[in-house]
C-alpha cells in the first residue's frame, strides 16, 4: 500500500537558485510526521509542493493517491491545512467559519450539520459557536482552523507551525487533539521551531539549505556520527552562573562543544573525560558547579550538531 504522503527526490528551482533540492521521504498511515528546518530552509515550499500549490522542478510525490503535479485539485480536496497564522474569517462568528467552509468543500445541507456539529465536539468549540472568531485567543483561532480543515473528513492533514505564538498550555491541548487524530488514521505532516513538539512525532525530517540532512526516528537521530562523535561523551552540567561556566567549560582541552540550555550546560567531552573530572576542573577554575551527569543528546542537541557540521563541510 503507497504511504499516504511520499516524496521521491522532490525538487524546486526558481531560476538559478534551487530552494528544495532532491528530497525523498514517506509518512506512514496514522503517524505524526515532524519536519523541521531554519527559516529559509525550503520547509513551505515543501508543503506547498505537496499541497499541489506550486508545480515541482524535478522528482515526484503522491499525497492521498494523487499525484501532486498531474492531479493537484484531487490532492487539495482530499487534504486538511492549517496554516502558522489564523487565516479565517475574524468577523464571522465560529459557526459561521464552520459554514462558510462546509459549503466550500462542497457538503450537503445534512452532512453539513452532522460535520459541524462533529469538529466541535472533537475541537471543543461548541461554547464558543456563536463567538466572533477575532475574539478568541490564539489557541482557540487555532482549534477553529483545525475545526475547518477536519470538515470534510481528510486523511492528510498538513500543519505549518500550527502553535506559533500560542501559549503553553493551548500548544499541549493542540496536540493532544493531534494525537487523537492520529490514533484515529488521521496523517499529520507538521513543521515546528519547538523541539519539545518535535520530540513527540513518531520521525522527523530536518531540511537545512534545501537538503534534507536528517531522516528518522529519535533514536536514529541520536546515534548519527554528526551528533555523536566516535570518542566522545555527553554531559549536562548544573550551573549557579551558567555564562561564567560556560566560559570555563569552553577553555578546557578536552571539552569539544558546550551549548546553553535554561540554567544547565550541555557539554560534549573527550570519552576520557569522566564526570568528577569535569566537576573538579570548573570548579577549580572559581564558581559554584552542580551535579554533572551523563546524558543523550536531546532533539536540539541533534540540530544544533548537524547544522554545525553541515556548516563545517
Amino acid at each position: 500500500m503507497t504511504a499516504p504522503i511520499r516524496a521521491e527526490k522532490l525538487t524546486k528551482r526558481y531560476g538559478d537558485h534551487t530552494v528544495v533540492n532532491g528530497v525523498s521521504f514517506e509518512v506512514p498511515a496514522g503517524s505524526v510526521f515532524g519536519f523541521l528546518g531554519p527559516n529559509g530552509s525550503g520547509k513551505s515550499t515543501t508543503i506547498k509542493m505537496l499541497c499541489g500549490l506550486v508545480q515541482p522542478s524535478g522528482g515526484d510525490a503522491t499525497v492521498a493517491g494523487f499525484d501532486v503535479e498531474r492531479d493537484g485539485d484531487g490532492v487539495r480536496r482530499s487534504i486538511g491545512y492549517v496554516s502558522q497564522s489564523f487565516s479565517l474569517y475574524g468577523d464571522l462568528t465560529v459557526d459561521q467559519n464552520l459554514e462558510f467552509y462546509a459549503r466550500a468543500y462542497d457538503l450537503d445541507l445534512d452532512r453539513r450539520g452532522v460535520r459541524k456539529s462533529a469538529v466541535m465536539s472533537i475541537t471543543g468549540l461548541a461554547p464558543f459557536a456563536a463567538y466572533t472568531a477575532s475574539t478568541l485567543s490564539g489557541g482557540w483561532k487555532q482549534r477553529l482552523a483545525l475545526a475547518c480543515a477536519l470538515l470534510h473528513e481528510p486523511r492528510v492533514l498538513f500543519m505549518d507551525e500550527p502553535t506559533a505564538g500560542i501559549d503553553p498550555v493551548a500548544r499541549r491541548e493542540l496536540w493532544d487533539l493531534l494525537f487523537t487524530l492520529a490514533g484515529e488514521g488521521v496523517t499529520l505532516f507538521v513543521t515546528t521551531h519547538y523541539m519539545d513538539e518535535a520530540e513527540r512525532c513518531s520521525r522527523v525530517g530536518y531540511i537545512f539549505e534545501g537538503d534534507l540532512i536528517a531522516l528518522g526516528t529519535l533514536d536514529e537521530l541520536r546515534a548519527l556520527q554528526d551528533v555523536n562523535p566516535p570518542g566522545t561523551v555527553r554531559y549536562k552540567i548544573s550551573a549557579h552562573d551558567v555564562m561564567q561556566a560556560f566560559a570555563r567549560a569552553r577553555a578546557l582541552r578536552y571539552v569539544r562543544d558546550v551549548t546553553i540550555f535554561g540554567r544547565d550546560l550541555h557539554i560534549v567531552a573527550d570519552a576520557s573525560a569522566s564526570e568528577a573530572r569535569v566537576h573538579d576542573d570548573l570548579s577549580a577554575s572559581g564558581g559554584s558547579v552542580g551535579q554533572v551527569s551523563r546524558i543523550e543528546p536531546s532533539l536540539e542537541d541533534v540540530f544544533v550538531a548537524l547544522t554545525r557540521a553541515r556548516g563545517a563541510s
